[in-house]
């Protein structure tokens, strides 16, 4: 099974104000397993809003550097093409999403989607539920997070996804750099899905394996 972790940086809030992407972050996953990513920075061809470059801290002289939606468009469609996709707040990245490729007269994006926003307010009603919430309530290093960037957030969403589903992660170290594809593929890599009716044994087995890694941050 094949999932997408996305996120976006925009300009500001409001696509009705005429509000631009400013990058995109995709993590892939395989089986909950990362396998690859997709990431770009993007030229508005607009000025960043004040509000928004406190949350992200891209500059209008860095965004004028680089690439136009328009040029890295085909590239992103076919990088989720039939995966689905795992985003925080789907409704807002979704918008803006779609917005562009409306400016370009191509199709709204139609992948399956879970908005793990909706997930965690159905698994802890009345709970904060922002994603530096749900880093605390799973104990998981977001320390990084100085700004809001696309890949780190879509690193901490990944974390924060396979423990709403109650899965354990891959031991696998993304601290600093993505390892390719092959190198997943052709390496011994192991970890263990929900297990069903377990035993009290296994469940306080699990919730003690789950607490010591993630203290460890192997990521």
């Amino acid at each position: 099974m094949k999932e997408i972790v996305l996120d976006t940086e925009t300009t500001g809030i409001s696509i009705k104000d005429g509000h631009r992407i400013v990058e995109i972050g995709c993590i892939e996953l395989d089986d909950l397993v990362p396998v690859n990513k997709f990431h770009t920075y993007l030229n508005p061809e607009r000025k960043v809003s004040d509000k928004a470059f406190e949350v992200h801290g891209y500059s209008d002289e860095f965004l004028a550097k680089q690439k136009k939606f328009s040029e890295i468009v085909d590239e992103f469609l076919k990088f989720i093409e039939g995966k689905s996709l795992i985003i925080h707040n789907a409704e807002f990245d979704l918008a803006h999403l779609n917005n562009e490729l409306s400016l370009l007269g191509k199709n709204k994006i139609n992948n399956e989607v879970l908005d793990t926003l909706e997930l965690a307010r159905n698994k802890f009603p009345g709970s904060a539920s922002s994603l530096d919430a749900l880093c605390k309530r799973f104990r998981i290093d977001n320390s990084r997070r100085v700004h809001h960037t696309a890949l780190i957030d879509c690193d901490l969403l990944f974390k924060v996804y396979v423990n709403l589903i109650d899965q354990k992660e891959p031991k696998l170290n993304f601290e600093n750099s993505y390892i390719s594809e092959k190198t997943f593929h052709n390496s011994k890599i192991s970890y263990f899905k929900k297990i069903v009716k377990p035993s009290s044994e296994e469940l306080n087995n699990h919730k003690k394996y789950l607490k010591e890694q993630l203290k460890k941050n192997y990521y």
